[in-house]
């Protein structure tokens, strides 16, 4: 079932008849990073404007494997209930070496999570999510579509932005200006910042097919993935299901591939017949490319901030580029927030470039080792590679060795300035057990939280009181006991073994980046 790209409306802004007054933020890019970027501050109280050139959701599936994490964030923004229904749940992969299976793995072996380890999802879908949940916040967020961002200028203590429309071309100024445009940032090329990396050669082919009969041998949806396949010799391929009843098949094709020839039907449906055989299919999306491993150095330049592709890609392997975009969302929308409300210094903004640098750079280094696993360079290489899976069917310790695109997990921030003490959850992203009528995660998140397992714990100005007298098996096994300060991205940023006020008071001040 083909998707319906339906326009979103365009309105003429008001600065093309008088100048505006200065908006707290700006959002360049209404793509699912930009839009949750203006969701998440518009849950803490922040007004934001967001401009696209565009007015439909991006066409083709593109992202579509959506993390456990990124889920519980988007059930913040208002979403995850409404991505999960629609979405394909899986969390079974299995692994091939020409015809024969490998091994299977398990991604989510364990019950007490209120999301899955991963849904596939098509992008436009969660854009669409996105673009109706940020106009239940039209008090807060003013969607511009057809807005096109041609130049920028940092004043120092704010940005002033040259916009064209249909309708002619105005200004708008803003306190803090946030670069949510993709990997070819506009911005990111204007303010002529390096942009490091590795560009690897080999090109890819990805088609979604539409098909009533599943190729899967199992009633649930599962990741299949091959090393190289009799239906595509020497190379690899991988299958997923995604909603609708569309299939997501990725080929490499190797690096001396021309582009715009494998991108053709003559081309393509050979390919998908020799692996789906006599099995009815239709032609949804297709597009070759190949990508490049790469970030900024620094995300934030004074008044200009970069979330998602904009500063930082990945290879698609692994499922790190929109679930790592989610996650800067999670950082900086509620430092922002406080920046902005005069609860935190300006310099708490350095702390987001640093810890997602940290966690661009984690996804960077497992997509690369995925991509160069996957495509040997040497002969040296491609022996060592065909050995592990040899001994994989039978030896589980090679299988650790296997790397088909290890998949999206947040990061650590244990020892960053932010956190306090040396408890080994500190800096961890919180785990999700059972609590109450509910779930951990969805009470502890978006505020800072101090969840309090089996003795009380004062109560503290900015802070809000979780207390469990009496935990579920999996919440104890997962925390013991104690008192977790929670930052409102999820992360631990302080433990206590006992609730002493002052300790408490100054963790969450260092976690506010008011004093060391």
């Amino acid at each position: 079932m083909a998707y319906d790209y339906a326009p979103f409306p365009y309105i003429a802004p008001p600065g093309l008849t008088a100048p505006e007054p200065r908006h707290p933020v700006v959002i360049v890019g209404a793509g699912p990073i930009g839009l949750a970027m203006a969701i998440d501050l518009a849950q803490h109280g922040v007004p934001s404007v967001v401009l696209d050139d565009n007015n439909v959701v991006s066409v083709g599936s593109r992202a579509i494997c959506w993390a456990k994490r990124s889920l519980e964030i988007f059930d913040r923004l208002g979403v995850g209930d409404r991505m999960l229904a629609k979405g394909v749940t899986w969390k079974v992969g299995r692994l091939f070496h020409g015809d024969k299976p490998v091994y299977s793995f398990d991604l989510l072996p364990e019950e007490g999570h209120k999301y899955p380890a991963f849904i596939n999802l098509q992008q436009y879908h969660v854009e669409q999510y996105l673009v109706e949940r940020a106009q239940e916040l039209s008090d807060l967020i003013d969607l511009r579509f057809l807005n096109k961002v041609t130049g920028h200028t940092d004043k120092g203590d704010h940005v002033v932005i040259d916009v064209e429309t249909p309708d002619g071309a105005y200004q708008l100024e803003t306190d803090y200006y946030i670069a949510a445009e993709g990997a070819a940032s506009p911005t990111r090329k204007r303010m002529d910042l390096p942009f490091e990396g590795q560009t690897f050669e080999e090109h890819f082919l990805i088609v979604d097919v539409e098909m009533q009969q599943s190729p899967f041998e199992t009633d649930s949806p599962e990741r299949w993935f091959w090393f190289a396949p009799p239906f595509h010799n020497g190379q690899s391929a991988l299958l997923h299901k995604q909603p609708d009843n569309i299939y997501r098949i990725d080929l490499q094709l190797g690096p001396d591939t021309d582009p715009k020839a494998e991108a053709t039907e003559e081309k393509v449906i050979p390919r998908i017949k020799a692996i789906v055989g006599d099995t009815p299919f239709r032609l949804d999306w297709m597009s070759v490319y190949k990508f490049r491993c790469a970030k900024l150095d620094n995300f934030v330049h004074n008044r200009v901030l970069f979330v998602g592709d904009s500063a930082h890609v990945v290879s698609p392997f692994g499922a790190r580029g929109g679930n790592g975009g989610i996650q800067d969302v999670d950082n900086l929308g509620w430092k922002l927030a406080a920046v902005l409300s005069g609860d935190a210094p300006a310099t708490l903004l350095n702390s987001y470039s640093d810890e997602r640098c940290h966690g661009s750079a984690e996804n960077i280094l497992n997509s690369s080792r995925a991509t160069n696993f996957m495509t040997p360079k040497t002969p040296i290489e491609a022996l060592f590679r065909n050995e592990v899976l040899n001994l994989a069917e039978t030896h589980p310790f090679a299988r650790k060795l296997i790397n088909s695109g290890r998949l999206s997990q947040p990061c650590s921030l244990h020892g960053m300035p932010l956190q306090s003490g040396d408890h080994p959850l500190v800096g961890q992203s919180l785990i999700d057990a059972p609590l109450g009528d509910g779930w951990l995660v969805e009470q502890a998140q978006g505020a800072f939280t101090l969840l309090s397992i089996g003795g009380a714990a004062p109560q503290i100005d900015g802070i809000r009181p979780l207390h469990v007298d009496h935990p579920a098996p999996e919440l104890a096994r997962r925390y013991g006991t104690g008192h977790y300060l929670i930052r409102p991205d999820g992360h631990i940023c302080a433990h206590f073994d006992s609730p002493d006020r002052d300790q408490i008071t100054a963790a969450m001040a260092r976690a506010k980046g008011q004093h060391p």
